[in-house]
């Protein structure tokens, strides 16, 4: 399912147009995204909550030539399920 098909299924079943709905969707993704941009952790509850995790600077290998290579730091987006998102799932 993407963004297309859930404005759809959100329209049909509430009956608002699709153009009001993929605004605010869209506006409801950015402003997670723009959230974790600024380091805040965004949490919706029974659905899960999203967190940015450090990643430590190690070393890997290349794996076309086997050479030592240094991967920096970086940011990552983390995700854990709420219970309730748990339990509709199982």
């Amino acid at each position: 399912m993407n963004k297309s098909d859930i404005v759809a299924k959100v329209a049909a079943e509430t009956g608002m147009s699709q153009t009001a709905l993929d605004m605010a969707v869209g506006k409801v993704f950015s402003t997670i995204s723009d959230s974790l941009g600024k380091g805040e952790d965004v949490a919706i509850a029974g659905f899960g909550s999203f967190t940015i995790r450090e990643r430590k600077e190690r070393q890997g290998r290349n794996p076309a030539t086997g050479e030592t290579m240094t991967i920096k730091a970086s940011k990552a987006v983390g995700f854990k399920a709420a219970k309730a998102l748990k339990e509709s799932v199982n």
